[in-house]
């Protein structure tokens, strides 16, 4: 009875201690990456064309993609286990963190490339000016909402000395055209397509809205379970992130057309090069991490009550690019 009680509490000792470890998984055959067919995620869908993804990963490892509208369908997918890693806004990561803190971020992607532009004849001539003015956001709670914020309370405004409209930013040109709206926060290509297609002016441009160039639009983020049980891929997928940010920087034109086959290919919509290729300038691919913009956006977004705080230490994990920056 004795060894019998023994044995049992020895397996019982196995199972917890399997079951344990904080959410620990075995190693993966298959990454799972996200992004959206955005602009702002072009270094995602240049590591996927290139094959920088599938080099790095090797040739054991099967890559599945998958596209979001908008920030919050991207984190309520990787909070449910649909996927692994990818490029999102910082805003959405970090409003879901406060709720869930399964996932972090382990670099950045993109800064810049979001401007606040004015529609035709809508008389802002500064910030200012947005006070009583119908504003397009991507959605409640997006980076640009954040952004947006940022701009008014430097202003002297509030977010209620405004209406801000959601809207997809491949419609605000829509809106600006039947006068719907006075002002649009938004990220490229389509900043450019307003002031080609609505003669919208750029009233804040990538260097001085919000944080200007310093403003974080992309960032890489990973569920925790992946990273702990594959800090090998996880590093590979940073190493293939910097090759696609090497090639953007040095063959502009070229990651350009890439970005707008790969749109065409997967949505249909055939944007305009000559367009995009102008939007480009307004991006800065980058691998680095501004902790403070990420702190101060944190910040905004619980002031806006979106979220119950905006404690978000251990969030940001630079262990990986860390490692892989020591091995270049």
């Amino acid at each position: 009875m004795k060894k019998t009680l023994t044995g049992f509490l020895m397996m019982l000792t196995l199972i917890i201690a399997g079951c344990g470890g904080g959410g620990s998984e075995d190693a993966a055959e298959e990454v799972r990456i996200g992004y959206f067919p955005n602009f702002t995620h072009i270094t995602t869908i240049i590591a996927l064309e290139n094959g920088y993804f599938q080099e790095e990963f090797g040739e054991d490892i099967t890559i599945d993609t998958m596209t979001f509208p908008n920030g919050s369908a991207f984190m309520e997918a990787m909070s449910t286990d649909e996927f692994d890693i990818g490029t999102v806004g910082p805003s959405p990561t970090t409003n879901t963190y406060l709720r869930n803190p399964a996932h972090e971020i382990i670099a950045g992607a993109v800064n810049g490339g979001a401007v606040l532009a004015t529609a035709e004849n809508s008389g802002i001539e500064n910030t200012e000016d947005l006070k009583g003015a119908r504003v397009a956001i991507p959605t409640i709670g997006s980076t640009q909402d954040i952004m947006l914020r940022k701009v008014l309370e430097d202003a002297g405004l509030t977010a209620e000395d405004v209406e801000m409209v959601p809207q997809a930013p491949a419609d605000t040109s829509t809106l600006f055209l039947q006068g719907d709206v006075e002002a649009a926060a938004t990220q490229e290509p389509w900043g450019v397509f307003l002031e080609n297609q609505a003669n919208a002016d750029i009233l804040l441009d990538e260097e001085e809205f919000a944080w200007g160039t310093e403003s974080t639009t992309t960032v890489v983020t990973a569920r925790q379970g992946f990273t702990d049980s594959n800090p090998e891929l996880t590093e590979a997928y940073i190493r293939a992130h910097m090759k696609a940010i090497e090639f953007f920087e040095q063959n502009q034109e070229d990651a350009v057309q890439i970005f707008v086959d790969h749109i065409a290919e997967i949505s249909g919509q055939e944007l305009d090069f000559e367009e995009t290729l102008e939007a480009s300038n307004r991006l800065n691919p980058t691998y680095e991490i501004n902790e403070e913009v990420l702190q101060e956006m944190a910040t905004i977004s619980s002031e806006a009550e979106y979220t119950p705080s905006d404690d978000i230490e251990g969030l940001v994990n630079t262990e990986f690019l860390d490692a892989v920056l020591e091995n270049e």
